[in-house]
């Protein structure tokens, strides 16, 4: 029977026992009150308090903590713009006292500091710059909580400006200047492309034309020295210029009908086309050719005249 009375006792002290020892984890730190007074602060390993009279009040995490806040305010030009404001802070391992005793909600108080610096910075800038200058709006916040928050026993790591929210209809109309702009910048290239293809087709088309003038220079040149050619052996057998010209064109006409008949599906009418067109035509020109040097011989008569009798005048 004495033995059932020390089994309660045992296991009661291995309860004690076992109560006396606590272990803090890495980067933690834990406060240790005796009958609620603060006594020390344990960092990691395994420790040892007096059962019953010493109690673990709270741990603190050394470890680099994030906290988020989100402020919502009004920019100089009056759009409303929500920001995110992301606060890297940690506790001072040498400042674990001031965390835990001085302040029960630090995350309340640094969102109120985020709030204050951010709505006092933002007014004082335009939707634009509040995108180009958002570094200039975290290291003001940074600089304030680290003021603020280093009495306390926490150290600001880093203050980032992670979103910037306009409202809806800012942000399309926003997007909508954006697409104009470079509709705008697509047309001008449009148009310079347009420029360019009507320069470069004009030069084309010129440089053709003076190719295809040359081709035709060239071509009247070689036909001219031909029939200078055909004029000289008609002369050496005794047939003068005049009859060899008529001659020639003869000849030509003869040809252009037969490049004309040898078109199947030519609609070509040459008049006349008679069977004595040919020997009409040759002695037709024949003829105007023997008009046309006598009016030229008259008319260097004429002028001849015209100068002698000048001189005589004089």
């Amino acid at each position: 029977m004495g033995s059932f009375v020390f089994i309660p006792i045992i296991f009661f002290g291995l309860i004690i026992l076992i109560s006396s020892f606590f272990v803090v984890k890495q980067q933690t730190a834990a406060i240790i009150e005796r009958f609620g007074k603060f006594k020390v602060i344990r960092q990691s390993g395994l420790h040892l308090k007096i059962p019953i009279v010493d109690k673990v009040a709270g741990r603190l995490s050394l470890k680099i903590q994030q906290l988020d806040v989100i402020v919502e305010t009004k920019t100089k030009d009056d759009v409303f713009v929500r920001l995110k404001v992301s606060v890297q802070y940690r506790v001072i391992s040498q400042k674990v006292y001031d965390a835990f005793y001085k302040l029960d909600y630090p995350h309340d108080q640094i969102t109120s500091y985020v709030f204050d610096v951010v709505r006092a910075e933002v007014p004082k800038m335009i939707l634009d710059d509040v995108f180009l200058r958002k570094d200039d709006v975290a290291i003001a916040v940074k600089s304030e909580l680290n003021e603020a928050m280093s009495d306390y026993g926490f150290d600001i790591i880093k203050t980032l400006v992670t979103d910037i929210d306009p409202d809806a209809q800012v942000k399309e109309a926003m997007n909508r200047i954006n697409a104009a702009d470079r509709e705008k910048t697509a047309a001008q290239y449009e148009g310079d492309a347009q420029r360019i293809l009507i320069v470069e087709k004009a030069k084309a088309e010129a440089e053709s034309k003076r190719l295809q003038g040359q081709g035709i220079a060239d071509q009247r040149r070689e036909i001219a020295r031909g029939l200078e050619e055909s004029v000289e052996v008609l002369n050496k057998v005794g047939i003068n210029s005049q009859e060899a010209s008529a001659l020639i064109v003869v000849t030509q006409h003869y040809d252009t009908l037969q490049a004309i008949g040898s078109e199947t599906n030519s609609n070509l009418i040459l008049l006349p086309n008679s069977p004595q067109a040919g020997s009409n035509m040759l002695n037709d020109m024949v003829a105007s050719f023997a008009a046309s040097n006598e009016i030229g011989e008259a008319m260097k008569e004429a002028k001849l005249n015209k100068v002698q009798s000048a001189k005589k005048g004089k």
